[in-house]
């Protein structure tokens, strides 16, 4: 066989390698009915396994706006508090994982934030939208496949230069209240059109 075969089969084998790993990079996260997820409409994120409380709400801290948290409804056929995503690239649907704010309300938007008395980081209400870099790193989230679930990541990529500690969002219970926290156990989401 001649080299110009070879060239020519290698080539062939890249294109298809290189097509198949784009195509994975751009993989839509899908609400319940198959749908892709867009800017401009808003979701509940609710647990895949049931039995353990519903969507995703705030927790009023102290009667102040900030630092609230983001926790899960202790009631099962709750669907929480509607919110919206807003990607780093400014696209109008959002990909797996893409850098995205979280945010219920104009001055609800997720940050993680560290708490002293419970060694835990957990997602809070007072980040800020836009402005990827080093100034609000901490407000950038992600959604990741998991088996044939998603997940909530923080691992921003926002910022070359800033050093941040990756982890899955999970659900922390004390007292009652189930928090979201960085985790080793991942929590389970799906999303619903609101």
């Amino acid at each position: 066989m001649s080299s110009p075969f070879y060239l020519f089969l290698l080539f062939a084998v890249f294109i298809s390698y290189r097509g198949a790993t784009t195509e994975a990079a751009i993989e839509s996260v899908t609400d319940i009915n198959g749908r892709p997820l867009q800017t401009d409409t808003a979701y509940y994120i609710l647990p895949v396994v049931r039995g353990r409380g519903g969507g995703l709400t705030i927790s009023k801290t102290h009667n102040k706006t900030c630092p609230n948290n983001v926790i899960q409804d202790r009631y099962e056929v709750s669907n929480g508090l509607p919110l919206k995503f807003s990607p780093a690239d400014s696209s109008k649907i959002i990909r797996v994982s893409a850098d995205l704010n979280f945010i219920f309300s104009p001055t609800s938007i997720w940050k993680l934030d560290s708490d002293e008395t419970t060694n835990q980081r957990f997602v809070s209400t007072c980040g800020r939208a836009g402005n990827p870099g080093r100034e609000t790193v901490s407000n950038w989230f992600r959604i990741d496949k998991f088996e044939n679930d998603y997940k909530i990541v923080f691992c921003p990529s926002v910022c070359n230069i800033c050093r941040v500690i990756c982890g899955d969002v999970g659900v922390f219970v004390q007292g009652g209240k189930r928090s979201l926290v960085l985790s080793k156990v991942p929590f389970r989401v799906m999303f619903k059109r609101a």
